[in-house]
């Protein structure tokens, strides 16, 4: 039996939206879309197609893994950020909005010509950062072999792979050379808020990434100490923080002499990011 669009996405919706809620009517045209092979805004001008079996079948194993909780950008396998395409899988952060703030900021500032971006995952960061400082090189640094390999995909598919390096490290350990920018948007949710967060977070994102366990505040401690040898004399560390955290964070800064820090709120005025000038700067 043929069915159309609209059809596929009342089914859809009411899978979804005993569980989801008001977020239903977004993942159901998201996956829809998806399957259809065409751009969410579209979909309103083709209710009425008739959808192949193939991509029917493909519909209805999205909704069943959107039921498990799976996040849609798993599902689909991309994210936009600061608007290019990011291939995401389970082995990395999806990127959020939020992360957008650093972006911002960075922009501001005079162009870097090294970068160094710590806990890299999809490369979000340090790609959309080398995109849009075309005479700049990276080194990307993560942990995990499989978020590389991901981060490689994405640096391939957005035409900078000839200018970022890829290292597997913990934090510094096997970095060489100083750079005029340090980013990092690493784990920072304490064990205990782990607890509490949403399942498409809890279960399906690499909890490496989301939290050091503890107080959340390791990795600033591993950065706050390390990253002095590793900055050139007038460099700029730039961190993603949860947005309690702010105070804490720039008291471990201001321990190690970093210079001028400054919190900046995301769009909903939160706290989000912390700059600081390097130790060494006059």
């Amino acid at each position: 039996m043929t069915q159309t669009a609209q059809e596929l996405l009342s089914w859809g919706l009411d899978q979804l939206a005993p569980a989801l809620g008001d977020g239903a009517r977004t993942d159901a045209r998201s996956l829809l879309a998806h399957v259809m092979g065409i751009e969410r805004g579209m979909l309103s001008i083709r209710m009425h197609d008739a959808v192949a079996p193939d991509a029917i079948e493909q519909f209805q194993k999205a909704i069943t893994q959107r039921l498990q909780r799976q996040p849609v950008s798993q599902i689909i396998g991309a994210r936009e950020f600061w608007g290019r395409r990011f291939k995401v899988t389970p082995d990395v952060l999806d990127p959020r909005p939020d992360t957008e703030t650093l972006i911002e900021e960075i922009l501001k500032e005079p162009a870097p010509k090294t970068i160094l971006d710590l806990g890299t995952g999809t490369g979000c960061i340090i790609l959309t950062l080398l995109s849009e400082f075309p005479k700049a090189t990276g080194v990307s640094v993560d942990l995990s072999d499989k978020a590389l390999a991901v981060a490689k995909d994405n640096a391939v598919a957005l035409n900078v792979a000839d200018r970022v390096t890829f290292i597997q490290s913990d934090w510094f350990k096997s970095i060489e050379g100083q750079f005029d920018l340090i980013v990092s948007n690493p784990p920072y949710i304490t064990a205990k808020a782990m607890d509490e967060i949403e399942p498409e977070v809890r279960d399906w994102e690499p909890r490496m990434a989301l939290t050091p366990e503890g107080d959340g505040l390791e990795a600033y401690r591993i950065i706050a100490q390390e990253a002095e040898q590793y900055l050139n004399p007038r460099g700029q560390v730039f961190l993603e923080i949860g947005w309690d955290q702010a105070l804490p964070v720039m008291d471990i800064f201001k321990a190690k002499n970093f210079k001028n820090g400054r919190c900046i709120q995301d769009l909903a005025g939160k706290d989000r990011v912390l700059r600081f000038d390097a130790p060494k700067i006059a």
